[in-house]
């Protein structure tokens, strides 16, 4: 039974597709699970409790090979400290700081050009080729979350405002693209240990946010439910979502799994209807149509883009 499972996590671990699927799936119930946590658990808790989960987890089952791979990690453990605090801790603190004076609307827009930026920092840092098509896949998977954002109006889309939480949500999607793009040049260690240390780096930058929610008397105790929606958190989309988006970026990098991420607000809509109960609408079928046909676009690797169109180094 051990060697069966051991076998098909070695297989799982070689399928990048899978992986990155899984990950955005488990991002997308996040968005879910925040939306269960409102009342429940304030946003400071979940973000610093969620990292501190996996640390004490990691520091049970992973201490040993930790230990062995740090010589592969201490070079670069200063560049990690930063992509954790990144990536995870500014990240998650501007959505959250956002979402209280902007739309989900202009959230879900403004995400959805994550992919298009990883694609232009690939161009700008390491000179990544970019394809008519990997550009054209991108503006296709845009369209699929606009759809989702404007819940199939396009005059919603039309009668965008943009204020300061749209600058802040814009500034935290250029902050994980950065994130993303770093990532392809990470130290040689195994996926597991390079994110043990992004997780401690996370919890650590972390902390200085919930004792300012503490001081402005905003955190509050945890109900049951909320501690149920901390776990899923901790173990889905903090554990096991940001394992998989690591090897998936390992294994085809980042612009490829850039493409992926508008899968994201897909997923989330998806499990709004199947847990919250929220109602299925023709514009979701659409929308998950456009994000997959993007991506199958993305993945293809013909028709480069005119010289007079492609980015070059700076």
């Amino acid at each position: 039974m051990a060697s069966a499972v051991s076998g098909a996590i070695a297989r799982l671990n070689n399928l990048p597709y899978l992986l990155i699927v899984f990950s955005t799936l488990l991002w997308g119930g996040n968005v879910v699970a925040g939306r269960l946590a409102v009342g429940q658990i304030s946003p400071m808790s979940i973000t610093c409790l969620r990292w501190f989960v996996v640390c004490a987890l990691f520091s049970l089952v992973l201490r040993r090979r930790i230990v062995a791979e740090w010589p592969l990690v201490a070079p670069h453990w200063r560049k990690l400290a930063v992509l954790g605090a990144l990536g995870f801790t500014i990240f998650n603190a501007l959505f959250y700081v956002s979402a209280q004076y902007t739309s989900a609307v202009n959230m879900a827009v403004l995400q959805g050009i994550y992919p298009a930026l990883v694609l232009l920092g690939m161009a700008l840092v390491f000179a990544a080729p970019v394809t008519l098509l990997q550009g054209l896949g991108i503006a296709v998977t845009f369209c699929g979350v606009a759809i989702i954002a404007s819940q199939g109006d396009p005059a919603r889309l039309l009668a965008l405002t943009f204020n300061r939480g749209d600058l802040l949500m814009l500034i935290a999607t250029v902050v994980f693209a950065a994130y993303t793009v770093a990532l392809r040049d990470r130290p040689r260690a195994s996926a597991l240990v390079i994110f043990a240390v992004l997780a401690a780096s996370a919890f650590a930058t972390s902390i200085p946010f919930l004792i300012v929610e503490m001081a402005l008397g905003q955190t509050y105790m945890p109900t049951p439910k909320g501690l149920l929606v901390l776990a899923f958190i901790a173990l889905g989309p903090s554990l096991l979502g940001q394992i998989f988006f690591i090897r998936g970026i390992e294994l085809i990098g980042p612009s490829r799994t850039g493409a992926f991420y508008n899968l994201v607000p897909v997923f989330g809509a998806l499990l709004a209807v199947a847990v919250l109960d929220e109602p299925f609408h023709v514009y979701h079928a659409v929308a998950f149509a456009l994000v997959l046909g993007g991506i199958w676009l993305a993945e293809r690797k013909a028709l480069p883009l005119p010289p007079s169109l492609e980015v070059k180094r700076r």
